[in-house]
């Protein structure tokens, strides 16, 4: 198998002094005139009849290439063999493409050959010349392992030409220096937490599941600050001490740096990360350590999965409702699913985390397919935060302005009382729109049907889609009329300017992803919060999930309603959880907490289960209005986006895909229609939406009706099974 779109393997023919190569060796290829890299394949698939392809066509002997060579790399495990074969089937991707995200090239590349360092020779050359200094050196080579030219320098006292002197006469041998191993196995009994009553309990049903040494799927549901990190951190001891691996991914990488805090603190060492972030040399590093199985935890991002695990024994995915878990580009998949997959086929748990759950792993508890625990309160003396709703309507900001002044009464308050607080906005940049004053036009991205974006700190408007970006211009390009550029809503720029006015004494930190650049900047942060060195916390989403500010006690909510439009039929349940995770950072410690949502429509039902608390009941009502629809997760989709740079070309095939539509009992297709964002990128797309019932498999229906149609010249169509996102 090659890491490019082909349908399937290739054939290749194996030498005589190859000849003992098998399943899962990588190999470097011809193809045409280049050499690419791949794996050697299983003859036989071992997916359900549903999701297996079409047989390819045999390719007569006499036509095979020979392998070229066999690489000093680990060979792929079957079983990721058998979860890239799976995920390739059930995506309607192409199987080299999933197989692309198991073989990073940076991760393949060879690594620096070891360091050579200098012991004293067995015998001294008979005419070596001894001076003090050469004697020295030679005393300082022998007492200890091998040292490099500088540090034996440095510990003689001499200078690098004496050693190299030494090792030309014969006295000085060059060994190569053994490398550290790159992560330290964490040991389970190094900080283990004091756990009573129910953190007790649920922390033995998590052992018990890993000690089955089986698969099994549990949903762990618990309010936020009930310690769940420190509970499923247990059932990874015990995978620890049972000699297996652990995989912990995360949806965001800015986790990571306080959750590799708190997991060394618990086992006296810190995990192997994989995320986008990693150096290059690190990269390999990681990768091998992970095959070999010394990299024994693995915390990261969603690629992560398909890391060659050499004895996978348990799986965590936390915060599972996160839809960052969906890849949107290239291979479409949702990892939370997929962990299940990959959890099945290593014949481990899987521990579902989460303080609000997505529907469709409550509907699963629902069915009996996944266990259920449950921690309804809060860890030590901590209590959850009391919420209530700002009627803006009632009590709206000043002219210009974007919070109440309830909300700026209550900020003052807390400041004073020397505690924390934070505004949450989910906007970056200065505003979302700017429009003229003149004559009414308003900035758009030039590649997208999408308004540019105004980040006032950097001087520029930007697209969020596609990047592009240009100077704020002085004039009006439409009509030319001079400063009459305005901007239109509010981000969390704009949030912090008017914070900064109206709290002039107040230590204010941003944390956004354009303030805060990758893991180290958002530790920092972290600490500078935790020293009480900040006052006023103002963010985006990046400062919902699992942090744990024990001096922060009020939260405020700027647009409480953002999220709650357009037509994402998971868009209440999406605006809940983010919520009530941002709503999750005040009061963890023995100060109450206190959440103000500034809302228009304070009586919708979002606000009205974020008030209560009364989480189970909101999605029980989600639950009702889609059971009779057959939406997810009592139903399925499967999107069809049709793209291309001339709009005839996308609109014609998007017709002749809706003209082929499969026709069936329970099955519905929807479209096609424009894409709400109809140029991307520079290319017009059209979407078709095919649902179905649950107990329908969509892949080789969607096999079929791809086969019937021809895209037109330049027009590409996207499969993606599951949407989570309608754009």
């Amino acid at each position: 198998m090659l890491t490019l779109p082909f349908a399937g393997p290739l054939d290749y023919l194996l030498p005589p002094r190859l000849a003992d190569v098998r399943p899962g060796d990588i190999v470097s290829v011809p193809l045409g005139r280049r050499t690419e890299t791949g794996v050697v394949w299983d003859a036989t698939s071992r997916l359900p009849p549903e999701f297996t392809p079409p047989p390819q066509k045999e390719v007569a002997t006499a036509r095979l290439k020979p392998v070229a060579a066999r690489l000093d790399l680990p060979p792929l495990p079957a079983q990721l063999r058998q979860f890239v074969d799976w995920v390739a089937a059930y995506t309607l991707s192409p199987p080299g493409m999933v197989l692309a995200m198991a073989l990073r090239a940076n991760a393949l590349a060879p690594l620096p050959r070891p360091a050579s360092g200098w012991v004293a020779a067995p015998a001294l050359p008979a005419d070596l010349r001894l001076t003090p200094t050469r004697r020295k050196v030679l005393d300082t080579a022998a007492e200890g392992p091998p040292l490099t030219t500088t540090e034996l320098a440095r510990r003689a006292g001499v200078g690098a030409a004496v050693i190299r002197g030494l090792a030309q006469a014969g006295a000085l041998q060059a060994i190569e220096i053994a490398p550290p191993p790159p992560f330290s196995i964490p040991d389970p009994t190094h900080c283990p937490p004091v756990l009573e009553g129910d953190q007790a309990a649920v922390a033995t049903e998590l052992r018990a599941r890993v000690a089955e040494d089986g698969f099994s799927i549990t949903l762990l549901e618990g309010v936020t600050g009930s310690g769940k990190t420190e509970i499923y951190m247990e059932a990874i001891a015990a995978c620890i001490a049972a000699g297996r691996q652990a995989l912990v991914l995360l949806p965001e990488i800015a986790l990571s740096a306080q959750w590799t805090g708190r997991f060394a603190r618990r086992f006296g060492a810190e995990p192997a990360l994989w995320h986008s972030d990693l150096g290059s040399r690190l990269r390999r590093v990681t990768w091998r350590a992970v095959a070999d199985g010394t990299a024994r935890v693995v915390v990261g991002a969603r690629s992560a999965l398909f890391l060659p695990f050499h004895q996978l024994g348990l799986i965590i995915v936390d915060e599972e409702h996160e839809t960052a878990f969906k890849q949107e580009d290239g291979v479409t998949y949702h990892a939370r699913d997929m962990a299940v997959v990959r959890a099945r086929m290593s014949s481990a748990p899987v521990v579902l985390v989460s303080a609000t759950p997505s529907l469709e792993s409550l509907a699963n508890v629902g069915a009996g397919r996944y266990r259920h625990l449950k921690l309804g309160a809060r860890h030590g003396n901590a209590s959850m935060p009391d919420v209530e709703t700002l009627d803006m309507r009632a009590d709206p900001p000043e002219r210009g302005l974007f919070l109440s002044p309830v909300l700026t009464d209550a900020i003052n308050d807390a400041i004073g009382r020397g505690e924390q607080a934070m505004l949450f906005l989910n906007r970056r940049g200065y505003a979302p729109l700017t429009l003229c004053r003149t004559c009414g036009h308003r900035m758009q991205c030039p590649n997208c049907t999408a308004w540019l974006v105004e980040h006032r700190a950097r001087h520029i408007l930007t697209c969020h889609h596609c990047g592009y970006d240009e100077p704020i211009p002085q004039t009006c390009p439409k009509c030319a009329d001079a400063d009459s550029l305005t901007p239109i809503g509010p981000g969390v720029e704009r949030i912090t300017e008017e914070a900064r006015a109206t709290f002039p004494d107040a230590r204010i930190l941003v944390m956004a992803s354009d303030t805060l650049n990758g893991p180290a900047a958002t530790a920092a942060a972290v600490e500078r919060i935790a020293r009480r060195e900040i006052d006023l916390v103002i963010g985006t989403q990046i400062v919902a999930k699992g942090w744990h500010f024990p001096h922060l006690t009020l939260v405020g909510i700027v647009d409480a309603d953002l999220g709650l439009g357009g037509g994402d039929l998971r868009a209440s349940e999406r605006t809940v959880q983010l919520l009530h995770q941002v709503a999750g950072r005040a009061g963890r410690a023995e100060a109450p907490g206190r959440v103000l949502l500034q809302s228009y429509v304070p009586d919708h039902p979002v606000m009205q289960a974020l008030v209560s608390g009364d989480f189970a009941s909101f999605m029980e009502q989600e639950a009702e209005q889609r059971r009779p629809g057959f939406w997810p997760p009592y139903g399925r989709l499967a999107a069809l986006i049709v793209s291309a740079e001339m709009p005839d070309a996308a609109d014609l095939t998007a017709r002749a895909l809706g003209q082929n539509a499969p026709r069936m009992d329970g099955v519905q297709v929807l479209g096609p229609a424009p894409a709400p964002l109809a140029i991307l990128r520079g290319r017009h797309r059209f979407r078709l939406l095919l649902r179905a019932r649950r107990n329908i498999a969509v892949q080789p229906i969607m096999r079929e009706w791809l086969s019937r149609v021809k895209p037109e010249r330049g027009a590409r169509i996207d499969v993606d099974i599951d949407p989570v996102s309608f754009l």
